[in-house]
């Protein structure tokens, strides 16, 4: 990417301000509390991802399995610098979470998306044919459900699959 090599491997706490920053740098994504970010690069290590290119953090992605139904991932957030779109990282950050020896009792991703975010639903078409299995849409988050302006969330369910882990 841009010749120069991108490393991705699970967060640290020593990076959940560079993650802050990013997120926030993308304009388009919710910036949620830097104490969140904290806890992803912790607790929820195992489920998300970062993406170093000369020890900066380029890219993002945070999720969790779903407490009830832990076959499935839910992909809250994607963030890619600017700089390194179009080079298929969010996927490669996705894989790299999903072939995880933690994580190989996954079958499911559900993420949700607003409809102008047409980059991420992008992203998650290319990730279904990767993964070689269909993707569906669902009404999830209606406007009415947020206090401050903000659009509706589609549910993406995407699955099943089953990925070998990562050697």
């Amino acid at each position: 990417m841009n010749g120069q090599k991108v490393i991705i491997k699970e967060p640290s706490k020593s990076f959940s301000k560079e993650i802050y920053k990013l997120v926030e740098s993308t304009k388009v994504l919710d910036v949620n509390s830097e104490y969140l970010y904290l806890l992803q690069s912790t607790h929820f290590k195992d489920t998300c991802a970062i993406a170093l290119m000369e020890e900066e953090v380029v890219g993002f992605v945070s999720a969790y399995k779903l407490p009830d139904e832990p076959n499935k991932l839910f992909i809250w957030q994607v963030a890619v610098d600017e700089r390194l779109r179009g080079y298929g990282l969010a996927n490669k950050l996705m894989l790299n979470i999903l072939k995880r020896k933690e994580n190989m009792d996954l079958n499911y991703i559900h993420t949700t998306v607003s409809p102008s975010n047409k980059s991420s639903i992008r992203a998650f078409e290319k990730l279904t044919s990767v993964l070689k299995t269909k993707m569906i849409s669902k009404d999830f988050f209606e406007k009415e459900d947020f206090i401050n302006q903000h659009e509706e969330e589609v549910l993406y369910e995407i699955g099943p699959f089953k990925l070998k882990e990562k050697k």
